[in-house]
């Protein structure tokens, strides 16, 4: 067996596991990522039997954040972002504040610096992508209003712990800190306005950069891409501009791998090829966000449970009640529905990806000691276990409110969430509307040309991509006999007459002309001439070759009626023939 196995043995047991302890947690009645996590916890370094590569681990499970974060910016809009706004930004940032006062509050309690408070409650206070998302799509949400805003909610989140993770090393040695760790990260050394500067300007430019550069290039990329007919050199390039744009957003801007990729996303439903980017992409996004549940697993040390039982349970009241009421009533001041308030509270009562990677900041700048790290992932682990139980908690708070206060339920918010609900719905049917838009295009194809009704609808998009419009007046020749056979023609509108020795043939829409010089490479052994106002579709020889070398049954439906076609003109020849001679 080879020696360097560490990334196989990794994926391959963390899938086999995964997969067997997700089974029996269903079979439990329990979420399969209960099983996932325990996955982790049995590969990971504090339990007996294999050891699984952690840094191995963690970097895969960063994929699946990236990946997963693209899949939502491939159903977002920046006109979404826009649009929940006003319950997101001040909702998150205040939050943030809050939880961040509880666990200062917490770590006073323990006797830690006020630096390990900051760090703790930064890390308690933000929510995990994944297991949100999971949430949302488990009860349909995803595109409900409190999912478009919860959503905008974790984006908000994400870029204040962007701006945490440039701070914190800055102000590590005012805080107790090391301040020679604290120079090692990029801005330390500059003074503390400057260095919140620059990562704002940093932030807003990668953001101008992706609304207002990306929806010009990476739909354009795209359709070229989907011109060329290879599907793996199509899924192959939406990795590429996801993966790309995530870790080129995070070296060059300084944001979050995640927060890059979802804007990735984001530019990229600019394109009308988008929903076959997210089916292309799901696969690896549901793969990888399972790594992302092992490799947390992996992190937990069992014995914390036991060594520090109090401090885990402060740091998990924190995360599931205090962040839950927090939220709740930050909703209700806000003047949101109360629905939407224990919607939000629930889905956000867990932590996540970006509590690992303040904790570990924490660790290496001083802040932070490694008994704080183990309460942060015991937290994590805990929550988001408990995290369906809180759901469904808050589900029945739902109706017991709806039940005891219908008034109460019926009116408080209700302004505001019709006026959110329209600017959404307006969103959204620009969305369908586009939508529509294509698939009438689709469909009006199909009937015009019933031959392409034989391919896919993959290889009908191609063929909307390949088609090049043309139009002729009458009395225009479209195709000159004896010329080098460059295009196939598909008539749209109006009619053509194929001009023979014979005599004429009409052609209207639905019939196609020019095939046989690109079939048989001879030169053009008619005239064609426009009778009416023609609208063509046209395939050059390059893009017909290569289209029907991926489609063979479609070249030789064409080469039978190609070949009927010169059967019959030949049968009429010698009709008209025999006419003549007698």
């Amino acid at each position: 067996m080879h020696q360097e196995v560490g990334l196989i043995a990794t994926v391959a047991v963390s899938f086999v596991f995964a997969a067997i302890l997700g089974y029996g947690a269903d079979r439990l009645r329990l979420p399969p990522l209960v099983g996932y996590l325990m996955a982790g916890i049995l590969m990971g370094p504090f339990t007996p039997g294999f050891v699984a590569d952690t840094a191995l681990a963690s970097q895969l499970a960063e994929m699946g954040v990236i990946l997963l974060m693209f899949g939502v910016g491939l159903h977002f809009s920046a006109s979404d972002l826009l649009a929940v706004r006003g319950i997101a930004v001040p909702g998150a940032i205040g939050r943030i504040i809050l939880a961040t006062l509880l666990g200062i509050g917490l770590c006073k309690l323990w006797g830690w610096s006020l630096g390990a408070g900051i760090v703790l409650g930064l890390s308690l206070s933000v929510a995990s992508t994944v297991v949100l998302l999971k949430a949302l799509e488990e009860r349909n949400l995803v595109n409900a209003a409190s999912g478009r805003v919860a959503v905008g909610w974790l984006i908000v989140e994400d870029l204040v712990m962007v701006l945490a993770l440039v701070l914190l090393p800055a102000l590590a040695e005012l805080l107790g800190g090391n301040a020679a760790n604290a120079t090692n990260h990029g801005l330390g050394d500059l003074p503390l306005a400057m260095t919140i500067g620059l990562t704002l300007l940093k932030v807003v430019a990668f953001a101008a950069m992706a609304i207002f550069l990306g929806p010009r290039i990476v739909p354009w990329l795209l359709t070229m891409i989907a011109r060329t007919g290879s599907r793996e050199l199509f899924t192959l390039t939406v990795l590429a501009i996801a993966l790309g744009i995530a870790f080129g957003s995070a070296a060059i801007f300084g944001v979050s791998f995640a927060l890059g990729a979802f804007f990735a996303g984001v530019v990229m439903s600019e394109s009308q090829l988008s929903h076959r980017a997210a089916a292309d992409s799901l696969p690896l996004q549901n793969a990888f966000s399972v790594l992302f549940f092992v490799s947390v697993g992996m992190l937990f040390d069992p014995s914390i449970l036991v060594r520090e039982p109090l401090a885990v349970i402060g740091a998990l009241a924190l995360v599931i009640l205090g962040k839950g009421i927090i939220t709740f009533l930050i909703v209700m001041l806000l003047r949101y529905p109360i629905s939407m308030g224990l919607t939000l509270a629930g889905g956000l009562a867990q932590i996540g990806e970006f509590s690992f990677i303040l904790a570990g900041l924490g660790v290496s700048l001083g802040l932070l000691p490694h008994e704080g790290q183990d309460l942060i992932l015991a937290a994590a682990i805990l929550s988001i276990t408990l995290n369906p139980i809180v759901i469904f908690a808050t589900d029945g708070l739902k109706k017991v409110i709806h039940s005891r206060w219908p008034s109460l339920w019926e009116s408080y918010g209700r302004k505001r969430q019709k006026a959110l609900g329209k600017e959404l719905e307006k969103i959204r049917a620009l969305g369908e509307e586009r939508e529509r838009q294509h698939q009438l295009k689709m469909q009006q194809l199909i009937e015009t040309f019933p031959l392409f009704s034989q391919v896919n609808e993959d290889a009908q998009e191609e063929l909307l991509l390949l088609f090049k419009a043309k139009s002729a007046p009458p009395g225009e020749r479209v195709i000159r006999r004896g010329d080098r056979g460059d295009s196939m023609y598909f008539i749209s509108s109006g009619a053509v007459e194929v001009r023979l020795a014979s005599g004429a043939i009409r052609l209207e829409p639905g019939a196609f002309f020019g095939e046989m010089a690109l079939l048989t490479g001879a030169r053009r052994t008619a005239d064609v001439i426009a009778v009416d106002f023609c609208q063509f579709e046209v395939l050059e020889r390059r893009d017909f070759n290569m289209f029907m070398s991926h489609h063979p049954h479609l070249r030789a439906a064409v080469s039978e009626m190609a070949q009927k076609r010169t059967e019959m003109n030949v049968l009429r020849q010698q009709w008209e023939k025999s006419m003549d001679l007698s």
